[in-house]
């Protein structure tokens, strides 16, 4: 087999966004997302990352993937040092027949990916392979001379080819071409045509905005699928379990108001076999005692680290995180919701919660949410 070695390249000086390349995106560092799928892809003798900085080293060593670490000479990390620098940088220190440069700023990049260009390139007998996705739109030259098409025969939509954009997810060349021609492409080319959403490169906070969008809606069709392996619900109560209102009568005695339905969901989840928990920073007795009254024990208030109490519930039960689900509506849930297999608020629950969980409650916190959630979790394990 083909030797291919897939190397990455994380310069620790970009401007337009700080940190890019290990900057938080989709619940992950940016980075990790093709480092992973590198790993998953199983096609390459050994990962390499080269980096300059020692910031990123770490951060790549914290995500305990199979990846090696290459100590790139400040010379080759300014803005106008060239990948081929980097990647020829690399061949002096690796030995490889191919290498597979891989751009960290195209995280929907998947194993199969790598393996179907992989197949390609070898089937082929390629000398290098890009990455593209394909457009039916028609390009001219400034000059007004069409650059894709006769527009005295102009193709119908249905009849035209189209022309591959070059995506720069990640690029294959042979060593020899490398070495001799000093570019990442040339000899005979194979283009690998990738899914259309993954057009966009992260170049500038806008594209930033993009990519995570189409992260999330990506890790919420995975999450989804992932319903079925729920064993733990976790349920915040405050603004989840309740309308986040507080009720005070004259005396001085505090009430909040629950839900029926939401309580019916929570019951037919454990009778499916899912284990239930409550956690709340309220030191509140109302929630003991209602959660008593539906016979739920797992019942933690008073909690002001709701990630350690997760955390710890997890190992008690002797469950991964993966095969947790929970359902929080404001700041101080965020860090469960980003651990949890699969996350989700209310309707109503603050921006910050919003722009991360897998599924967002078309009801309101006290108001159904929680029994969407439950019936959910019941459907995809065929209760």
């Amino acid at each position: 087999m083909t030797d291919m070695v897939a190397l990455v390249p994380l310069r620790g000086g970009s401007k337009s966004i700080p940190d890019k390349n290990i900057r938080m995106i989709g619940g992950k560092p940016l980075c990790a997302w093709v480092l992973e799928a590198a790993c998953q892809s199983g096609i390459f003798s050994r990962v390499v990352v080269s980096t300059d900085s020692a910031k990123i080293a770490q951060t790549v060593a914290g995500l305990g993937l199979p990846v090696e670490v290459l100590d790139r000479p400040a010379e080759l990390a300014t803005d106008t040092a060239s990948t081929e620098a980097v990647m020829l940088h690399a061949a002096r220190c690796i030995d490889f027949e191919v290498v597979v440069t891989i751009q960290a700023t195209s995280p929907l990049v998947t194993p199969e990916d790598f393996r179907r260009a992989a197949a390609l390139f070898r089937a082929g007998g390629y000398d290098s392979l890009v990455t593209g996705v394909r457009t039916k739109r028609f390009f001219w030259n400034g000059d007004g001379s069409p650059l894709n098409y006769d527009p005295r025969s102009r193709p119908r939509r249905q009849e035209f080819a189209g022309t591959f954009m070059e995506n720069g997810a990640f690029y294959f060349t042979r060593r020899k071409l490398l070495e001799e021609s000093q570019c990442r492409l040339g000899g005979r080319i194979a283009v690998y045509e990738m899914a259309p959403d993954t057009a966009v490169e992260i170049d500038e906070p806008a594209d930033w905005e993009v990519v995570e969008r189409a992260l999330r809606l990506k890790a919420v069709s995975t999450a989804t699928g992932s319903l079925g392996d729920i064993r733990l619900l976790a349920v915040d109560v405050d603004g989840t379990l309740t309308d986040a209102g507080m009720y005070w009568s004259a005396e001085g005695d505090r009430l909040k108001k629950f839900n029926t339905r939401d309580a019916k969901g929570l019951q037919l989840v454990r009778e499916a076999g899912v284990e239930v928990a409550v956690l709340t920073s309220e030191n509140s007795p109302i929630v003991t005692a209602r959660m008593a009254k539906l016979g739920i024990t797992r019942c933690y208030i008073g909690v002001e680290d709701k990630q350690g109490c997760l955390l710890e519930l997890v190992r008690d039960l002797g469950i991964e995180l993966g095969q947790t689900a929970y359902i929080g509506d404001d700041v101080n849930d965020l860090a469960c919701l980003k651990l949890s297999g699969f996350s989700a608020c209310p309707g109503d629950a603050v921006d910050a919660v919003r722009a991360v969980v897998h599924h967002v409650s078309r009801h309101k916190g006290g108001m159904g949410a929680v029994r969407e959630l439950c019936q959910m979790i019941l459907e995809a394990q065929g209760c």
